[in-house]
């Protein structure tokens, strides 16, 4: 099943240069949404409680949130856990730090919730120290880093160093500006998400190997071609077997976010923007970039030894 034929000719780098722009004011715009807001840690980082909590009949979440705000807790998450009845209570501690908090000070914030939701029954009580947050939060960091620098260096044993630089910056430019939408929006930003994170550098990874395979192919196939033709050459040629990929991935997705629950709601939008804006970083950043750092057939296609005639 193809959407587009193999003799597909659409001239996808003759735009790189506004696709170019494009990238430089989502990149931009994302720096500067995260330097002015930040992000809006989950409890993951920042510590804090979660109360789980059963109901005899099903709860109504948008009651449970008004009457903990009533309480004195506006910012608390309460979401579905495991079944209608279920809920879970993230919450941080009022007017103060997770570190300032001795056992006395949860228990006593743990009965003003209990005492807010008359017919709640409370299961288990997790806290959650900043400290371990903070442990998360680096470590997170440095998966993220690691997935960077190993892509690189495999790229460039696997193919060039052109290619190597080309395919890092189009997998950072991805979650910046997904890491972009959750500041500007003031969307919380927890685990899963990071988790969602790391699976578009794969998913955007892949696409970009895919086409950068077709490319050294093409280089030792059409030998009178210069490296422009063929880079749009090997975009057309996968052109197919991408939107495919996207758009079955983004179906699952998209039913993740709809009907998965406001639990999964962070993890599917972000891999909703990762499989769209990795899609096009695949073709417009590492393509287009690797052109602009000089790209040419030398650097692929291993070069004919002179013979030596000397007796």
């Amino acid at each position: 099943m193809e959407f587009f034929k193999h003799n597909t000719n659409i001239d996808f780098m003759a735009q790189r240069k506004w696709a170019a722009i494009l990238s430089v004011i989502l990149f931009s715009l994302s720096l500067l949404s995260l330097a002015v807001h930040g992000l809006k840690w989950g409890l993951d980082f920042t510590g804090g409680t979660q109360i789980q909590l059963s109901y005899p009949q099903a709860a109504n979440l948008n009651d449970i949130r008004i009457n903990l705000e009533k309480a004195g807790f506006p910012e608390a998450v309460v979401i579905s856990y495991g079944t209608s009845k279920d809920v879970l209570v993230s919450l941080t501690p009022k007017g103060q730090h997770p570190e300032m908090m001795d056992e006395k000070a949860q228990a006593v914030m743990v009965n003003q919730v209990l005492a807010a939701l008359p017919g709640a029954k409370m299961d288990q009580v997790n806290y959650i120290g900043p400290q371990v947050g903070k442990e998360m939060a680096s470590k997170g960091l440095l998966a993220i880093v690691i997935a960077l620098l190993g892509t690189m260096v495999y790229i460039a044993f696997r193919f060039d160093l052109r290619f190597a630089i080309g395919s890092t910056v189009a997998l950072v430019h991805d979650p910046i500006i997904i890491l972009g939408v959750f500041s500007f929006f003031n969307i919380e930003f927890n685990l899963i998400a990071l988790a969602a994170v790391l699976t578009v550098i794969g998913y955007s990874l892949n696409d970009t190997i895919v086409i950068f395979d077709r490319v050294r192919e093409n280089f030792r196939k059409l030998r009178k071609s210069d490296a422009l033709e063929v880079v749009n050459q090997a975009i057309n040629q996968t052109l197919s077997r991408t939107i495919m990929t996207s758009a079955l991935t983004l179906t699952v997705v998209l039913a993740l976010f709809f009907l998965g629950g406001s639990l999964l709601h962070g993890f599917a939008l972000a891999l909703i923007i990762g499989i769209v804006v990795g899609t096009y970083s695949s073709i417009y950043v590492a393509g287009s970039l690797t052109i602009a750092l000089g790209l040419s057939r030398q650097h692929l296609v291993p070069q004919p030894k002179e013979a030596d005639e000397r007796p």
